[in-house]
């Protein structure tokens, strides 16, 4: 085993890889396997494993950290000292004590913060759509059903998501307007949380009266607008450099690979399933329609999910489902969580959220040989989406809370309610052709055989929608909804589903 300071910095590209005979195991000691080419790794057979426990505490410590120095003005307060300058007016502080936090993301580390918050007497405000109001309650959070439902509460606001499309710009100037005036706002978690350009406007209109950051957009970041504006704190990226946790997730680096070597247990694993090849090549088009009907409706849902029920029919129920329910928790959870989840950790990550997962089996076919549905029941609806294979490989959608339709589970999909009325479709049309947006497939449905009622439609796109284009079709006459949703590409399989 070589070590390195930069453990990041080691890149193990497919060149790396190939023509490896003996080369069994990669445990990467840290949290992010974006260093390391999986699909080669499990092309070649190699296990990657990575360490999600260990940087937990050092970083909650460091947005704590981040959250009482901006408070107290310790950076420029010591900056004036040396330079020679007694400036105690200048710096009056503002104590923690009585304010309210808000958390955004209630995995490992969020909650960490959130419990330390708890200490320094703060109300603690939630947001996770996949933990229920229930077990956040049992844990001293006030749960809100939605980000801009929080932020108008909160004294400071603190950010542990992964980096999507869904969080990207999270906060963007349309939420800083709706702040109270004097919020601080931390990340330490992926920079682009936080759109920076809105918190320099934020801080120079006086919205905001504080930002501190340990992640950027772009990094290494030396050179940022913010930097050196009153009320900002800013560090490198620290939010795991302490000897404990560099030590911590070593130690677990070690224990993961010589438990592999030893006895050939797998934890942590970030692409490999823990079925048996001939398993897994038999449930391969199922298991791929679990986890894209998982991201989907995870696309569609709002407020805290509470239960999730999944409904097999046909063919399939004689199979293996619990591994068919790992799949779908997996998809369900892929964009919601800051750490590797496959079918190893997916329904356990569930349980830990208090979301109760149960099944049902009917052997009689329906209309295709084989289908799953699920239903995720949340504080404000339920969604149900129904799922199948055509012929060995191709996930279809064929019905979507209530409606019967054929719709590819593939890539940027547009699902949009709407009026049975006519001249729908053209105008989504118009609007798309407008912004230079491309409709590659179109499906509609409705909820019964007549004309005149509700519907609904899914187009997949070729390329994201702008935010204009989307308000834009919002707009339109007769529709009632419409959101972006992002699945995988056709053919495209998550590592774990490859070996």
């Amino acid at each position: 085993m070589r070590s390195t300071g930069r453990r990041s910095g080691v890149k193990l590209t497919p060149e790396v890889l190939e023509g490896n005979r003996r080369l069994k195991a990669v445990v990467r000691a840290g949290v992010g396997t974006d260093n390391i080419d999986k699909p080669a790794a499990t092309r070649a057979g190699i296990v990657v494993m990575n360490t999600p426990t260990g940087n937990t505490l050092s970083t909650a410590e460091h947005a704590i950290t981040l959250m009482l120095a901006m408070s107290r003005n310790v950076a420029p307060a010591y900056q004036s000292l040396v330079e020679g300058r007694w400036d105690r007016k200048k710096y009056m502080g503002s104590q923690v004590a009585g304010k309210t936090l808000g958390v955004v993301g209630l995995g490992r580390i969020g909650l960490a913060v959130a419990e330390r918050a708890r200490a320094f007497e703060m109300k603690v405000l939630g947001y996770d759509p996949f933990m229920s109001k229930e077990r956040a309650r049992e844990l001293g959070i006030e749960p809100i059903s939605t980000v801009d439902e929080m932020l108008p509460e909160v004294d400071y606001l603190t950010v542990h998501t992964p980096l999507t499309e869904e969080t990207r710009n999270l906060v963007d100037m349309a939420q800083v307007e709706i702040m109270k005036p004097g919020v601080r706002l931390i990340n330490c978690a992926r920079g682009g949380i936080y759109n920076e350009a809105a918190l320099v406007q934020g801080l120079k209109s006086g919205k905001l009266a504080g930002v501190a950051l340990d992640v950027y957009a772009e990094e290494p970041c030396t050179d940022s607008p913010l930097f050196g504006m009153p009320g900002v704190l800013c560090t490198p990226h620290l939010g795991a450099s302490t000897e404990e946790a560099q030590t911590q997730v070593a130690v677990e680096a070690v224990g993961l690979l010589t438990d592999f070597l030893s006895t050939g247990m797998i934890r942590h694993s970030v692409n490999v399933a823990p079925i048996d090849p001939k398993t897994l090549e038999s449930l391969r088009g199922y298991l791929d329609v679990a986890y894209r009907l998982g991201i989907l409706i995870a696309g569609l849902q709002s407020g805290g999910a509470k239960s999730c029920r999944l409904l097999y029919r046909g063919e399939i129920t004689s199979r293996d489902t619990k591994v068919l329910n790992a799949a779908f928790a997996a998809g369900l959870l892929q964009h919601a969580l800051d750490e590797g989840v496959n079918l190893v950790n997916a329904e356990m990550m569930l349980q830990e959220r208090g979301i109760e997962l149960t099944t049902e089996s009917n052997s009689e076919m329906g209309a295709f040989r084989s289908s799953m549905a699920v239903e995720v029941t949340t504080d404000l609806a339920m969604h149900r989406v129904t799922g199948t294979v055509f012929g060995q490989s191709m996930p279809r959608l064929v019905a979507l809370d209530g409606y019967r339709l054929e719709a590819y589970l593939d890539g940027c999909l547009l699902v949009f309610t709407h009026e049975d009325v006519p001249g729908i479709i053209g105008g989504v049309g118009t609007v798309f052709g407008k912004h230079g947006l491309n409709i590659g497939q179109m499906a509609v449905g409705r909820a019964g055989e007549q004309p005149g009622g509700d519907a609904v439609g899914v187009l997949n796109l070729d390329c994201e929608p702008t935010a204009e284009a989307l308000e834009e079709v919002r707009q339109l006459p007769a529709i009632s909804s419409a959101k972006a949703i992002h699945l995988p590409q056709a053919g495209e399989l998550p590592a774990w589903l490859q070996a």
